[in-house]
């Protein structure tokens, strides 16, 4: 059944919620919008001449769903927020960006979703569609909406990769991929989901509207992946080191029994990167990707900034940004691949276990702890890793530094925590872990 969109609430004036809005003004659907702080975006209600109300009032909440038909929220609103209690209550339809998206689209979807590498396996497999010479476009948890992309009338997309989030995915009832990859699942967004259940039965709904003729992409060797793909109505492929149908062997990837690239040949192959490779070829060979598009792509790709992102070498010591890694198994995942490092984390913590960055820390030359979770990293790492704490990023870059020249090894800034408690993201963090280290490099040339 088509839902009624003759009167649409959206939820949140942010980046997605604007796209959503235009688009459904485009399509001429009358739409009016709610938002917690609606003074803060007055000037963005009047430039899409919609009028706003203040969703943390019930009772001005209560007054815009009287009028809505459907409410499409933004996927910055968490589930326990009252919007999503008034309107089940009520009755009226929920749309998440990704079904609106789906309404309208006419042209195969591909998504990934995942605890980590969402945003790398993405561009990847964009990359390899446009190398096959499809006109291929990368939305979602991205700079552009699924929405805006889909109503882009300059643009002749032939295929969609959309990187799917928990929040994007949390409800929907009609997105649908064509393959659609889970690449693994670990403890994140425990502030925003109820628990760890509600979290991963988000990331399964990337697999539950697919059909029989489309494909489910999961990890070979991961349990708690696992665990969710007895029930899928597609065809399951896997990937993974040493296994799957897509997989790496100590000297190539190889996909359905073919070569596809020798592991030399990569620039990026640690073990995470090995098995973002793998899922993204996957991906591109799943929409008739040619091989040799597969491998030049991978061949070719050094990563994206802020993950793992080599920045310079200062007195011998290399630097290394991995701000994306806002969880510990983030920050697990990427020292893997380093025999002494002394380590940058802290942040704001996601309701997440940081005990569980007890492992890395035989790999550890010492920890500079930062931000809000500073106290509880230091109780983590009490009697196993010398550690110490500072109060700003060009304090943790320089303490790191001088550990670094004692006791050898990189460093490294994979914080295990969110960016909220001092910057605006994980791009602002890493920026700042960039600019000092290239301070720090200006003060050793001068000196």
């Amino acid at each position: 059944m088509v839902p009624d969109l003759s009167q649409v609430l959206v939820a949140g004036l942010g980046v997605t919620g604007k796209a959503v809005i235009e688009a459904l003004k485009a399509h001429g659907h009358e739409v009016f919008a709610v938002d917690d702080r609606p003074t803060s975006v007055a000037a963005v209600a009047e430039k899409l001449e919609v009028q706003v109300f203040d969703s943390s009032s019930s009772t001005e909440l209560e007054r815009a769903l009287s009028r809505a038909t459907s409410v499409i929220p933004s996927p910055g609103i968490p589930g326990h927020h009252l919007l999503y209690q008034l309107a089940d209550t009520s009755g009226t339809e929920i749309l998440k960006e990704l079904d609106l998206a789906t309404l309208w689209n006419e042209h195969p979807c591909v998504a990934v979703t995942g605890t980590n590498g969402k945003t790398t396996v993405t561009e990847l497999t964009t990359q390899m569609l446009l190398s096959s010479g499809m006109h291929a476009a990368a939305v979602g948890n991205t700079d552009t909406p699924f929405v805006a992309a889909v109503n882009d009338n300059e643009n002749r997309y032939e295929v969609f990769v959309v990187e799917a989030s928990s929040f994007g995915l949390d409800r929907v009832r009609r997105f649908r991929a064509n393959v659609a990859a889970w690449l693994n699942l670990s403890h994140d967004h425990l502030d925003w989901h109820e628990n760890f259940h509600a979290y991963a039965t988000a990331k399964s709904n990337i697999w539950k509207t697919q059909q029989p003729g489309d494909i489910a992409i999961a990890p070979h060797d991961d349990a708690a992946v696992g665990a969710w793909t007895k029930d899928i109505p597609s065809q399951l492929m896997t990937f993974g080191l040493g296994k799957g149908d897509v997989h790496c062997t100590e000297r190539e990837l190889i996909a359905h029994g073919e070569r596809i690239v020798a592991i030399s040949e990569l620039r990026r192959s640690r073990p995470h990167d090995q098995l973002n490779a793998c899922a993204a070829a996957a991906l591109a060979l799943s929409m008739n990707a040619s091989p040799q598009s597969v491998a030049e792509v991978l061949a070719n790709f050094d990563g994206l900034a802020h993950r793992l992102q080599f920045i310079a070498t200062v007195n011998g010591v290399r630097y290394f940004d991995d701000s994306k890694a806002t969880t510990p198994h983030a920050t697990l995942a990427g020292m893997a691949g380093f025999d002494q490092a002394v380590l940058i984390a802290g942040g704001r913590n996601k309701d997440l276990d940081l005990f569980e960055l007890r492992g890395i820390a035989p790999m550890l030359a010492g920890a500079v702890l930062i931000g809000e979770s500073a106290k509880i990293l230091a109780q983590v790492f009490d009697g196993i890793v010398m550690t110490t704490t500072a109060d700003s990023m060009d304090a943790a870059v320089k303490l790191a530094a001088s550990m670094a020249l004692s006791a050898g090894g990189d460093v490294v800034l994979s914080p295990a925590c969110a960016s909220f408690d001092w910057y605006r993201n994980y791009k602002d963090r890493g920026d700042d872990f960039k600019r000092a280290v290239h301070l720090l490099e200006h003060e050793q040339i001068q000196s």
